[in-house]
């Protein structure tokens, strides 16, 4: 039986700053196929080239990946300023309506970093442009300069809710996770629980309170040796089990009038 599609929400890339691209990382790739166990379908995310309506269709999950640029302040009701930085409109309008449709479908999704602030946005939250900047508040942002291991290496802690969904998933109310983020949600949006958080009060886990599907989204990044890492794995192994139940759910009406 062929396994599930998961969506992977791309970025636009310059390369040499010439041409243009749709692009993923492979960490992401590599943890949709070797631990949620479904086919990693990189989308282009561009309202020209594809439509929220069509990609439910094709993929049974999504997943919400970080990227340099950064969730346009209109979105949010905010003016934008130099602290805000790059944008991808074309993103925008794809993934924030495509989160809606998915919460009231049931239909899975994992949002990671940038993802994690797009489902905030989606339902009504607004952003920080720049945590660091917050009185009491840490460097969250990658280290400008050192190995990929070294830049997605564990840096602090996440405290979660005592009987909560990441909670029981991890089985443990503190984890270890990296950081590589600039900006952070202000405002929770409509039924968005913030379910983790750092020392500094800077949310790091959410969940969209009575969705009928998978919405567990962080803000760290889980895709970084996810087959290893023993916060990472839980993780993509949950929402791999919620994009397959979907995919068996989706495939029972076809197999019925066979």
């Amino acid at each position: 039986m062929a396994r599930p599609v998961v969506g992977i929400i791309g970025n636009h890339h310059l390369i040499d700053d010439h041409y243009p691209t749709h692009a993923g990382g492979t960490m992401n790739s590599e943890a949709v196929a070797e631990v949620a166990a479904a086919v990693p379908m990189v989308i282009p995310a561009d309202p020209r080239l594809v439509s929220v309506a069509d990609l439910l269709e094709v993929c049974d999950g999504f997943l919400f990946t970080g990227g340099r640029p950064n969730v346009h302040p209109e979105e949010y009701g905010e003016a934008e300023t130099e602290a805000h930085g790059a944008f991808d409109r074309a993103r925008d309008s794809v993934a924030l309506p495509l989160i809606r449709a998915l919460v009231e479908r049931g239909q899975p999704f994992l949002g990671i970093c940038r993802g994690f602030q797009e489902v905030n946005v989606a339902l009504g939250g607004t952003l920080y442009p720049e945590i660091r900047d917050l009185p009491g508040r840490m460097n969250h942002r990658m280290p400008p300069d050192g190995t990929l291991e070294e830049k997605f290496a564990l840096r602090h802690k996440v405290t979660f809710t005592e009987g909560g969904p990441f909670h029981r998933l991890f089985g443990a109310r503190e984890v270890m996770t990296n950081t590589l983020h600039g900006q952070g949600i202000k405002d929770p949006g409509d039924r968005i629980v913030i379910d983790g958080e750092a020392a500094d009060g800077t949310p790091e886990a959410l969940y969209v309170e009575g969705a009928p599907g998978f919405t567990l989204s962080v803000q760290w990044h889980p895709e970084f040796r996810a087959a290893r890492d023993p916060v990472s794995r839980p993780l993509f192994e949950a929402f791999g089990r919620a994009v397959a139940d979907w995919a068996e759910r989706r495939r029972r009406p076809a197999l019925r009038t066979a």
